[in-house]
This record gives structure tokens, C-alpha cells and sequence, in this order.
């Protein structure tokens, strides 16, 4: 059975970092909006001997979503993993002056677009021997002028936990990890002019994250 990796958010930072690391023994559908990005991501993929499917679209398109979980079905039969990177980094602001345009943005990427494809994905994983749905966790919410990005990343990460703790005895298993600071567009926006040579490379964080996501699926391992 074909090992398969789902990454919503893909074509960048953490998403193409998983990608690469997860391409020498799965096939990893790519799912982003920018078409150029994942066809770099596709050429490093196959540089490396592996292999994808690439999904130029946007996760807020509910029909598209459900089309290519559909097309996932009846290709393949399952998913192993989804990984679960897409995001919206709505700009700085005080809370008394959040632009509207931008506060919806960050609640449809961020908040609805994850409740809709949760009911997508899970019967996918549900079909894998050991299906995995892992989310990112970003602890922004409630500091100040985080209030776009903050609020909708904390809706996301409680919605996980409550699908987390429904599925404990019926699958599929739902992972929280929390990344190191990188170097990533996102955080850029929020810090410009940061020393980034501190912060951690993505591939090699990509390469702990699911080190530590193979270790707490492993009996008598946290």
C-alpha cells in the first residue's frame, strides 16, 4: 500500500520542509494556492527520488477540497498522514482597529476552512492502517496586536484538541506539535528586520517534528 502524505500549505516554510522530509517514503500530495511554488517544491521532490501530486488551490474552496479527497479516495483508497500548515497571517493590529476584510480572511483560512476538511479527510485516514492528522500549534493568542492571526490560530488549535479528544478509541490519532521559530514568510510579517540566524532551519525542524511524531506513536513513548 502506497504510503501517502496529504500537506495543506505546502508550497512553503514548514509545509515544503515536511514535504522534502516526508518525499523518500511517501507520496505527498501538495496542496497551495501559488502554482510556481509547488512546481519548485515538485523539482526538489523528485530530485530526491520521490514523488507528488500537486493541488494548486485554496483550502477556503470548499468544492475543490471535497473534489480532491474525493480524487484521493478513489486513486489511492486512504491517507496516511495530514499535515496541516496552511495559514493566515493577518497584520499586526491594535483589537480597536482590526480591518474587516482581513479578520475574515483569517477565520476563513484559518477557523472554517479546517472545520470543513476535517469531515474530508478523516474517512481517508480512518482507511490507512494508522492514520495521523497533525496540527501546528502557535501560542500568539491573546498577546498584544495579535488579534487577527491570534484569535482564528487559537480557534484552529481548540478545534484539533476537540477532534483529538472524540477520536482517542475510534482513530484516526490527532497530533499537536509545537515548531521552533523560523524563518518562514509568515513570521516575517510579523517580525521585520529580525536576526534569523537564530531561529531554526525548517528542514531540519520538519525532520524533529516528525521524528517526534514517530516517537509518540510507539507504545511507551510520550
Amino acid at each position: 500500500m502506497t504510503q501517502l502524505a496529504l500537506i495543506t500549505g505546502a508550497s512553503r516554510g514548514l509545509g515544503a520542509a515536511l514535504a522534502l522530509a516526508l518525499a523518500p517514503t511517501h507520496h505527498v500530495v501538495a496542496v497551495a494556492r501559488t502554482t510556481g511554488a509547488l512546481e519548485e517544491l515538485d523539482d526538489r521532490i523528485q530530485a530526491a527520488g520521490g514523488s507528488a501530486t500537486l493541488a494548486p488551490m485554496d483550502v477556503t474552496n470548499a468544492d475543490a477540497m471535497a473534489h480532491l479527497c474525493r480524487g484521493i479516495h478513489d486513486r489511492w483508497g486512504h491517507a496516511d498522514l495530514w499535515l496541516h500548515t496552511a495559514i493566515h497571517a493577518g497584520p499586526l493590529a491594535p483589537a480597536g482597529h482590526l480591518g474587516a476584510k482581513d479578520w475574515q480572511k483569517s477565520v476563513a483560512v484559518n477557523a472554517t476552512a479546517t472545520a470543513g476538511l476535517i469531515p474530508m479527510v478523516e474517512p481517508l485516514l480512518l482507511a490507512a492502517p494508522a492514520g495521523v492528522a497533525v496540527f501546528f500549534d502557535d501560542t500568539r493568542g491573546g498577546e498584544k496586536f495579535f488579534g487577527h492571526y491570534g484569535a482564528t490560530k487559537a480557534a484552529q488549535i481548540a478545534l484539533a484538541r476537540s477532534w483529538q479528544a472524540e477520536t482517542v478509541r475510534t482513530g484516526p490519532r490527532v497530533e499537536i506539535l509545537a515548531p521552533a521559530p523560523m524563518p518562514t514568510a509568515t513570521r516575517a510579517r510579523f517580525f521585520p528586520g529580525e536576526d534569523r540566524a537564530p531561529l531554526a532551519d525548517p528542514g531540519a525542524e520538519a525532520r524533529r517534528l516528525l521524528a517526534r511524531l514517530d516517537k509518540r506513536a510507539r507504545p511507551g513513548t510520550c
